[in-house]
């Protein structure tokens, strides 16, 4: 085994091999549906399976390294035609996708953690000795050029019989560039011809002139011989067919593919497929190409741990903290007479603070990744579900682009994954049932995402049957949670399925049904500052909207006072600030409220809410912070308001965590260490009715 940190560089690597393997995988079993298929599709996948292959053998896991390898082999034989694309491959492709996946996942938490994965390889090789045997070589029926058959690999033989069974013409390219720039003209030439048809080979050539390079290039197209030679437009470039002659070719005839040209060798490993599993051991990596050119990487990705840039953070936040420290010392120059001094202190504090604020943004920018990330593995988790319950569903997604904190991205995984699979089984209806309302049979789950402002808004809606009220009303009252005669609304009424222990399923499933899991939910949400609304139409369908804070670590925040304590609130769910008469309040269904621009606003009272003790005004004025999330808000009413200032949130811990109300605590900078309010809990809460969160 190697060290921590590079058994974490694996795992990291590994993390984002299997999620290109699930996308790609998916995109197959669309495909597959159709009866094709694109050929860089199946070798991406196989290429993924080799890699996976490598790296985990590198590090000693075996039982990766061998399913991996199991896998590739299946791969393998179905780019070359020995298996044919069926129900029953894909999903043993899958299978073993959700074993590579748990055993990664696993030597995250201990080195030593281990997989049975010897049913998932007997079925494997149950596909691979299903395929057809062939009993004769079906290329000899084509009369291809033989001096064509002589230099291609098993693979591009392969590829070769499809396009000809598909009745598309087999060209022969022949083209020659300059040696110090056949790259460019090679790779610009390939994109052209693959618009227009499948490039099978690319093969070096003996040229006529040792400054120049000549190439051959078998491709399969619908279109003919003069549609080609239209689209090269080139007077030097030679189109023929490779079937029907048997003859040498006259010119460029192909040396053996032993014995290439060094520079072409190198060029050609980039084009050509990558060789099968037998050719392992002889196999140039990318990394190989044109070494006596360059050996820098084409990438210039730099993989970081979350911990490294959360220590950055910090250094900021304490960096914030300093110059806050700083200017407070140049306003005391100046009221004492060193006007001069204080004056240079603070112009120099002026250029530190927007330095500060450059260096804040860029970290701020490290930090954050697309919710592509999260939306994929939402997709392996859809079909997998979908597939236990016998239901057709498909996922729609829109605003994979938008960006969230990767630490918010990482803990919205599970409270993501627990709403998709309560749509699935909840929501959306069996074929039949769905075929019987005039619905399609497929089901269809909408997953977007958008940012608003300096939040990020998630959305999960389904097309299902939707939230019977009345249903939920009825178990409420079954469980003792409200009396007969309650009169609810209809936001109270779907409240109750966020109550721990709550489910109104008939029977129990390993999906839902369990009374475990919509409470989870809103907590996770809650721990993360945000929200999570829901609207439902009977027959119609259910949806979820999950209002987050793009990131919890450096935030802007509105210092305020009540009785002797003080708070922060993160500005960025601040609406605005006002200053009210105590008459202005009034009291509607045991609830204190004002008016607002012609609407209500409710008011909470922080020293209820914290038990301050304490009298509320009844006369005078005070201030309330107006605060909102989503279309919800309220006015939190504090005692005094000090000022703006950026604060690190630091998180209370685990041993805390069940505190309602508080986001983290922050360092002030003068020795004063405050509580960050959670502005989304405090609002679930307060229109809940919820007066007091202790007692």
């Amino acid at each position: 085994m190697g060290s921590t940190q590079a058994i974490n560089d694996f795992l990291g690597e590994a993390e984002d091999i299997i999620e290109s393997l699930n996308t790609d995988l998916m995109t197959l079993e669309d495909n597959a549906e159709t009866g094709n298929y694109d050929p860089d599709l199946l070798n991406g996948i196989f290429r993924g399976a080799h890699s996976l292959k490598g790296l985990s053998g590198m590090f000693g896991f075996d039982d990766i390294s061998q399913l991996a390898h199991h896998m590739e082999n299946l791969l393998d034989s179905l780019r070359l035609g020995k298996v044919q694309v069926s129900g029953e491959l894909v999903e043993v492709l899958f299978e073993s996708l959700e074993q590579l996946t748990t055993l990664v996942n696993g030597k995250g938490e201990s080195s030593d953690f281990t997989l049975d994965v010897q049913p998932v390889l007997q079925r494997i090789e149950s596909v691979l000795n299903g395929g057809p045997k062939l009993e004769e070589d079906p290329l000899a029926a084509l009369n291809i050029d033989p001096e064509v058959l002589s230099v291609l690999t098993e693979y591009e033989e392969h590829r070769l019989l499809e396009n000809a069974q598909k009745g598309h013409s087999l060209l022969r390219i022949k083209v020659d560039f300059d040696i110090v720039s056949f790259d460019q003209g090679l790779s610009e030439l390939t994109a052209l011809l693959k618009a227009h048809g499948e490039v099978i080979s690319t093969l070096p050539s003996a040229g006529d002139l040792t400054d120049r390079i000549a190439f051959q290039i078998i491709i399969g197209t619908k279109q003919g011989i003069e549609d080609i030679r239209k689209v090269l437009e080139l007077d030097e470039v030679i189109v023929e067919s490779v079937t029907g002659t048997g003859a040498a070719a006259p010119a460029a005839a192909p040396v053996p593919a032993a014995e290439p040209a060094p520079a072409a060798a190198a060029e050609f490993a980039a084009q050509a497929p990558l060789p099968t599993a037998a050719q392992d051991a002889g196999e140039q990596t990318a990394g190989e190409k044109k070494e006596g050119l360059s050996a820098r990487s084409i990438s210039r990705t730099v993989r970081v741990d979350i911990d490294k840039l959360d220590v950055l953070m910090n250094i900021v936040g304490e960096l914030v903290l300093s110059k806050s420290a700083i200017s407070r010392l140049g306003d005391r120059l100046k009221e004492e007479g060193a006007r001069e001094y204080g004056g240079e202190l603070q112009k120099a504090t002026r250029t530190l603070e927007r330095r500060l604020e450059e260096l804040q943004k860029g970290v701020m920018e490290v930090r954050m990744v697309p919710v592509a990330q999260l939306f994929d593995k939402m997709n392996r988790i859809v079909r997998k579900v979908a597939h236990e319950q016998g239901k057709k569903v498909s996922l729609n997604l829109r605003g994979s682009d938008t960006e969230l904190d990767k630490l918010i991205v990482e803990d919205l995984s599970d409270p993501l994954m627990h709403i998709i699979r309560n749509s699935i089984d909840h929501g959306i209806e069996s074929p039949a049932d769905r075929a019987a309302a005039g619905k399609p049979e497929q089901g269809t789950i909408c997953l977007w995402a958008a940012q608003k402002g300096n939040h990020v808004v998630l959305e999960v809606r389904d097309d299902g049957r939707g939230i019977d009220s009345e249903k939920i009303r009825r178990k409420a009252v079954e469980k003792g949670l409200i009396g007969k005669d309650a009169t609810l609304t209809r936001d109270q009424t779907y409240d109750l399925l966020f109550t721990p222990g709550f489910s109104t399923a008939e029977k129990l499933s390993d999906i839902s049904g369990r009374g475990v899991g919509m409470d989870v939910v809103k907590n996770n949400i809650a721990l993360l500052s945000g929200i999570i609304e829901m609207d439902s139409t009977v027959g119609e369908g259910t949806n979820m909207a999950i209002t987050l804070p793009i990131t919890l670590a450096i935030i802007k925040a509105l210092i305020i006072r009540v009785r002797t304590k003080t708070y922060a609130i993160p500005i960025t769910s601040v609406l605005e600030t006002l200053m009210i008469d105590s008459s202005s309040v009034r009291t509607i269904e045991k609830k204190d409220v004002i008016e607002l621009r012609n609407s209500t606003l409710p008011l909470l009272w922080m020293n209820d809410v914290f038990n301050l003790g304490g009298e509320k005004k009844k006369d005078g004025r005070f201030f309330v912070a107006v605060v909102g999330l989503a279309e919800k808000k309220i006015g939190i009413v504090v005692d005094e308001l000090l000022g703006q200032q950026d604060v690190v949130i630091k998180s209370l811990g685990t041993s805390l965590s069940f505190v309602k109300g508080i986001a983290g605590a922050a360092d002030l900078g003068n020795q004063k260490t405050i509580l960050v309010l959670d502005v989304g809990g405090l609002m679930s809460e307060a229109l809940r009715g919820d007066s007091a969160f202790y007692v």
